[in-house]
């Protein structure tokens, strides 16, 4: 019997949108090295796989090159699929023990809400090159535990972002997120986010990004509630809300294929 393998399309209710994470739910223990060979074959920007624990499950996330330490989007696709195939009662909690400490997920209606931790981005200075690879003249720069983290002068310029990837590999880290002001009616903020470091040129939708996002456009705008777009080609929907030194993550999901590693 084989090992069923779970694609799910995460922050959208369209399939072939949003963003794609593979779930695996073990039914056992498996070494790093299996996870990233799996993570490579699957060629997700990440696979997730979960394994019973503490009253809750053990969650590690992989990008076909590297382990990540935080990943909202498969997080997301993981919740869902818990609840879909049975392994959660509707409407009970997902509970997460990961690299960034405890996670959780709740079904509220058709959208499921992650709780994750801030990680506000602190004003800086960005390495040198960087915002020639993007091609912009941002108008605000910082760095957040993860990522560096660019304000731009408008949504048209953010679409717009042509990035020189080979250089963009060349910066020390994680990945980078652009973000201005929405001018799309019914959001307040678009992004992008490009990880070519990890394996990733550009994350379709990135929920860990978004824990910075968050803080960030929560205190420019005024507001703890805010509708954000991430501008990729596939595009994602999140609702956002900052709660202290937590964020909430919420968007839909909506499986897209089930397989068998055999």
């Amino acid at each position: 019997m084989g090992l069923t393998i779970v694609q799910v399309d995460a922050f959208t209710s369209t399939p072939f949108a949003g963003n794609p994470a593979a779930v695996c739910v073990l039914s056992g223990p498996r070494d790093a090295s299996w996870m990233q060979d799996v993570a490579r074959e699957m060629n997700l920007s990440e696979t997730a796989f979960l394994l019973a624990h503490d009253a809750g499950y053990r969650l590690r996330w992989f990008t076909p090159a590297a382990e990540v330490a935080l990943c909202g989007h498969a997080t997301l696709a993981s919740a869902h699929v818990l609840w879909e195939d049975g392994h959660l009662a509707a409407g009970a909690p997902a509970r997460f023990h990961t690299q960034s400490g405890l996670l959780t997920a709740e079904q509220r209606g058709d959208w499921i809400e992650l709780d994750f931790p801030a990680t506000r981005a602190v004003p800086g200075p960005l390495p040198a090159g960087l915002a020639l690879a993007l091609g912009v003249t941002p108008c605000w720069t910082g760095r957040s535990n993860f990522d560096y983290l660019l304000e731009v002068d408008s949504e048209a310029t953010v679409r717009a972002l042509e990035p020189d990837f080979a250089a963009l590999r060349r910066v020390e880290a994680r990945g980078v997120i652009v973000t201005s002001r929405a001018t799309t009616p019914g959001y307040d903020f678009v992004s992008r986010f490009f990880a070519p470091r990890v394996g990733v040129d550009e994350d379709p939708v990135t929920g860990s990004a978004h824990c910075a996002l968050t803080p960030f456009w929560s205190e420019r705008l005024q507001r703890a509630e805010l509708m954000a777009y991430q501008a990729s080609l596939r595009g994602g929907v999140l609702r956002v809300r900052l709660a202290g030194d937590r964020v909430g993550l919420a968007g839909q999901a909506v499986t897209v294929l089930r397989g068998e590693l055999v």
